[in-house]
């Protein structure tokens, strides 16, 4: 009787934590999707909301790294649940204001103000989770997680379609707030309980960065899961631009393409944990996606010259399913480190590769548009970081099945 209440409790924290996720891409997601409409309809000319576009996301992102580090933090410090609680708040209170934008300057600081709230949400998601189920589950239950969260995207692209934009921004903070509720059936992890009021020193982010075995791990993480914003950051995102630069005549819409690739990250995401359960490895699982990922960055950038819409729609349908690997790649995070600061490196990992976008992989793209075309600078900056990226997951370690209950020295 206790097992099957104990059983019951789990089921219902893993869907919580799904749905936490849904309206977490939801919002993430949906400035992507409307950025065209909203900046528009501030009055922006085709070029500024090019370079507008890529600034506010730029504040979004740099947002989720500074978040991430101090969920982050908190997790460890101050337990799971706070982060799930205090990070839905200010993301959904931060979604309702964007509703009331009136220039882009308000735009940049209510997008960075959602990025810092945004960023607690998967880390201590998927901490929980991977501490409450069996090493057995955990790679599938994660999965679950991530694929059924990540169809947030798809339904912001809905809404888009029948609601004015801003609309759209106070219906993501409106489900945020109602999330609010459901979160007093979840309960806090029996890994972490235990050490809460022991003198282990916990969350503490620079000493991710005192032990070089212990830094090394943290830096390969966040190299390994690169390629996710990579895609979805620039390639998909940007999808009109590289689109009309390939000679695409018709309208390609980047909401609808972000929509196809979400999908198919669902599916892959939901997929690969099943695969890592069937292979028992993360790596062989990772492997097979990014072999995906970069077949479809080639196709991406050779037969949609003067394609159709509906082909880029279908390339970012790929690349999409390519890069359905960010539950497995968070689940390994949060496998690599101890109870103390599992919460710390879970939490901001992910938020350093949506960080990396802004200080990295942006900044690349707009360096070699200095000397190569917006084509050119594209297909050099995936090179770039696929080398990197795939280096990393070559020196990663393998985590299937590791027993969670450890603390870091």
């Amino acid at each position: 009787m206790i097992k099957t209440s104990s059983n019951k409790l789990i089921s219902i924290t893993v869907i919580v934590a799904a749905l936490g996720y849904f309206v977490d891409i939801y919002d993430l997601l949906l400035f992507s999707i409307i950025r065209i409409p909203s900046l528009q309809s501030l009055g922006l000319s085709k070029d500024q909301i090019m370079t507008e576009g890529e600034s506010i996301i730029t504040f979004q992102m740099i947002g989720l790294l500074i978040g991430g580090i101090i969920w982050g933090v908190l997790g460890d410090k101050k337990g799971r649940l706070s982060v799930l609680f205090g990070s839905i708040l200010i993301y959904s209170l931060a979604n309702i204001l964007n509703g009331f934008v009136q220039n882009v300057e308000q735009y940049k600081m209510i997008r960075f103000l959602a990025g810092l709230g945004l960023a607690g949400e998967l880390g201590a998601g998927i901490t929980l989770v991977a501490e409450l189920v069996s090493k057995e589950k955990r790679g599938v239950m994660t999965s679950l997680v991530a694929g059924i969260g990540l169809t947030g995207a798809v339904f912001a692209f809905f809404i888009k379609e029948n609601f004015d934009w801003r609309n759209c921004y106070f219906i993501g903070g409106g489900m945020g707030l109602l999330l609010l509720l459901l979160r007093i059936s979840v309960f806090e992890s029996n890994l972490y309980n235990n050490i809460k009021n022991s003198e282990i020193k916990k969350g503490s982010f620079i000493s991710l960065f005192q032990n070089k075995k212990r830094f090394t791990k943290y830096l390969l993480n966040i190299l390994v899961g690169m390629p996710t914003w990579l895609v979805i950051g620039l390639l998909i995102t940007f999808s009109k631009e590289f689109g009309k630069e390939m000679g695409i005549i018709e309208n390609i819409d980047p909401g609808k393409a972000i929509m196809y690739a979400y999908v198919l990250i669902s599916i892959g995401d939901i997929l690969i944990g099943l695969i890592s359960q069937k292979l028992k490895s993360r790596k062989q699982s990772l492997y097979i996606f990014y072999f995906i990922t970069v077949s479809f960055m080639i196709l991406y950038f050779t037969i949609l010259q003067n394609s159709t819409a509906n082909m880029m729609y279908l390339i970012c349908a790929g690349l999409g399913f390519g890069t359905g690997f960010w539950a497995i790649f968070v689940t390994m995070a949060a496998e690599q480190f101890g109870t103390n600061l599992r919460a710390t490196a879970t939490t901001t990992i992910p938020n350093m590769v949506r960080g990396m976008l802004a200080i990295f992989i942006l900044p690349l793209f707009k360096f070699l548009r200095n000397s190569f075309s917006y084509f050119d600078a594209g297909w050099i900056t995936v090179i770039i970081v696929m080398s990197i990226s795939i280096f990393a997951v070559l020196k990663i370690e393998e985590t299937f099945g590791k027993d969670l209950d450890f603390n870091e020295n």
